[in-house]
């Protein structure tokens, strides 16, 4: 088998960005820098192609990247990823290992305040544990993936009309079409520190998109599933907005479906 890179990147020097993020694998880069055009060039006896695209959304470039796919096992990525030496072993020794998973869940370190998880072990992911996963942590069989039809949503992420979550949907109607979906406990690589693409505060806009996300997430459990959330995480969530008010806002980002 075979590891490929699926990047999504803004304005980059693709080379310096192979360099950057020691890539070691082949790798298919889209690039969102206002332009259109295709290169493919050799970074470390690997093939790397690099499709420049005008339009801006991490959705749609993860699914521009995923048309070009042709490795066996698709890594998703970002630009302020690095990658630890070895990794594309140890993605193929955890598949090698857990023969029956369509999709594995790696560990990729990242600041103490945006860690939403770390695998100790080999588990089944669920439904009701799927949204603690970034998409950088994603490896799936490629076949696997365009077989069950699943793509990164248009309407959630950097770029889009609602802030994160197309990876939760993503990992969600995966696993809804049948498929597989484990842990590993191997660290494949870093997040370099750096400004997000799309947070920027617990502020109103967060809990109203959060809520909106509850609501394909969860359905009839997205109220629960809110409160749950917020408790939870209350101490870092409700510093500026109390916990009262962010449900309120959340309760009207899934109102605001169920609505249509």
């Amino acid at each position: 088998m075979t590891v490929q890179v699926l990047a999504s990147v803004v304005d980059k020097d693709p080379r310096e960005l192979a360099r950057e993020m020691h890539i070691e694998t082949d790798a298919v880069i889209v690039n969102q820098c206002g332009r259109y055009d295709v290169e493919t060039f050799d970074h470390k006896g690997r093939k790397i192609r690099v499709f420049y695209m005008a339009e801006r959304g991490v959705g749609l470039s993860r699914n521009t990247a995923l048309m070009r796919a042709d490795g066996d096992i698709c890594l998703f990525s970002d630009q302020d990823i690095v990658y630890q030496t070895g990794y594309e072993q140890k993605i193929l020794q955890a598949f090698e290992e857990c023969p029956d998973a369509d999709m594995i869940v790696f560990n990729v370190e990242v600041s103490e305040e945006r860690k939403t998880y770390y695998n100790t072990g080999v588990k089944r992911v669920r439904w009701y544990n799927c949204g603690r996963y970034g998409a950088v942590s994603f490896a799936v069989r490629r076949e696997k993936l365009f077989a069950s039809g699943v793509t990164f949503s248009l309407l959630f992420g950097g770029g889009a009309k609602y802030s994160a979550g197309e990876d939760s949907l993503f990992l969600k109607q995966f696993m809804q079409k049948g498929y597989r979906v484990y842990t590993s406990e191997a660290v494949i690589g870093r997040e370099t520190e750096g400004d997000s693409t799309w947070f920027s505060g617990y502020h109103n806009k967060f809990f109203f998109d959060r809520g909106v996300l509850y609501h394909f997430l969860y359905g009839p459990l997205a109220k629960l599933w809110a409160f749950r959330f917020l408790a939870v995480h209350r101490a870092k969530l409700c510093t500026q907005i109390p916990l009262r008010e962010a449900y309120r806002i959340m309760k009207d980002g899934i109102q605001s479906q169920r609505r249509r």
